[in-house]
């Protein structure tokens, strides 16, 4: 994409209610616009990253068996009169249309366990998963810190049914892996961490929480261990003593036993082996694609911007043209061949084509933070080289144009 055709602009201002790193870089960026509190417009250079971390959320489902659908957002006030909690969930929205009630999804059990109820009639078409990425709302008392903790945001939902514990549990070690996996791919290392399983079961559940100290919650490692609980589960007698490691964190997803509790207010039992009529256990497993989105910016930025992981980059290189004032056109047809050379090799490129100074550039070339940036000027030309700087580092160094595409593709 050429930046002259971009219609979003970088911005030095500061958002006044930029709580956060991810609040301030984005918007400075031109990646999100706000709306409202907790509510952002994706802008292209935005979205592009967002779709990056929807499709390696997808990629990794789908090779532990998960098959994407999707079900709508207006949720019929009937669906959670069945599980008993059309007042029990604090934060959901609730709308009224037609003399009928409806709650806008901020969750999906009450849609998804009657749905495969649909299809599903005995034990052998079980083992079933099936998840979503669709538009959450939630009627957060405070929205704040950017992307994560909106009032409407991205979720992914995966919904697991089994016919046994056994198979459950398998399964379930399958998405604690693959979970791991999204976030590696997307630069976070995140950690394991043992959570109550609230309501829905006397089992902990987990949670995938990413160090930093720009984090809301706080993870307990035990030093002999090095086993992590979330807060709750800690005694409180053991909250000040040396036997934890406190560390600061991002909480990025939560998967969680649901036994039969959905299985059972819908009434979806089917005949096992052995004739008998049994509830499926089914399981929960969330992720956050733009809360992760948010996350990735908490940890990978510097005092001039985002420094984007390459694999949910918005573009792999930002192509920076710096023409002469004697209007030489040499830096013009450089940057032009190399902009069409490297689209041809499959290399997403942004190339600043504006007339703009070169301090301006590459003030938005560290906001926007696309991992390689690429210089043509006379300077760099005079012998026929590029200046190559990685978003991530210091060091600057010169390639030959010739060779600039087969080091990207390498």
């Amino acid at each position: 994409m050429k930046q002259s055709h971009l219609f979003t602009k970088t911005s030095k201002q500061v958002p006044a209610d930029a709580d956060s790193a991810n609040a301030r870089f984005l918007i400075q960026g031109g990646f999100v616009s706000q709306l409202a509190a907790g509510v952002y417009s994706y802008l292209p250079l935005g979205l592009r990253v967002l779709d990056k971390i929807k499709n390696i959320v997808r990629e990794e489902l789908d090779a532990i068996g998960g098959q994407e659908i999707y079900m709508p957002a207006l949720q019929p006030k009937q669906l959670y009169d069945k599980t008993g909690r059309w007042d029990a969930i604090d934060v959901l929205f609730k709308v009224e249309g037609h003399g009928k009630e409806y709650g806008l999804s901020c969750t999906a059990e009450e849609v998804v366990t009657p749905l495969v109820k649909e299809f599903v009639k005995s034990y052998k078409d079980l083992p079933v998963a099936v998840y979503q990425i669709q538009d959450k709302f939630r009627n957060e008392a405070r929205a704040k810190s950017g992307l994560l903790r909106g009032r409407e945001f991205s979720m992914k939902d995966l919904y697991s049914f089994h016919a046994d514990e056994a198979d459950f549990l398998a399964f379930y070690e399958k998405a604690k892996e693959a979970y791991l996996k999204i976030y590696s791919r997307c630069g976070l290392e995140a950690m394991v961490v043992e959570a109550d399983g609230g309501v829905f079961t006397e089992k902990h559940s987990h949670e995938f929480q990413v160090m930093t100290e720009a984090g809301e919650d706080h993870v307990y490692v035990d030093k002999e261990t090095r086993e992590a609980s979330n807060r709750e589960i800690v005694p409180e007698a053991d909250w000040g003593s040396d036997k934890y490691e406190v560390k600061k964190s991002i909480e990025v997803g939560n998967i969680f036993p649901l036994e039969t509790k959905f299985s059972d207010a819908f009434k979806f039992s089917v005949q096992d082996a052995k004739g008998k009529q049994i509830s499926p256990i089914m399981g929960c497993y969330g992720i956050g694609p733009s809360r992760t989105m948010g996350a990735v910016v908490e940890v990978h930025h510097d005092e001039k911007g985002i420094i984007w992981p390459k694999e949910i980059a918005p573009f792999g290189v930002h192509l920076i043209s710096l023409e002469g004032r004697d209007g030489e056109g040499r830096v013009r047809e450089v940057s032009e061949g190399l902009y069409d050379d490297l689209r041809a090799a499959g290399v997403e490129v942004l190339w600043d084509d504006r007339d703009a100074r070169a301090g301006a550039k590459f003030a938005d070339a560290d906001v926007i933070g696309i991992p390689v940036r690429l210089v043509v000027s006379e300077k760099t030309l005079a012998e026929d080289n590029v200046e190559w700087k990685e978003r991530s580092g210091d060091e600057v160094k010169m390639v030959n144009v010739g060779d600039v595409v087969g080091m990207l593709k390498g």
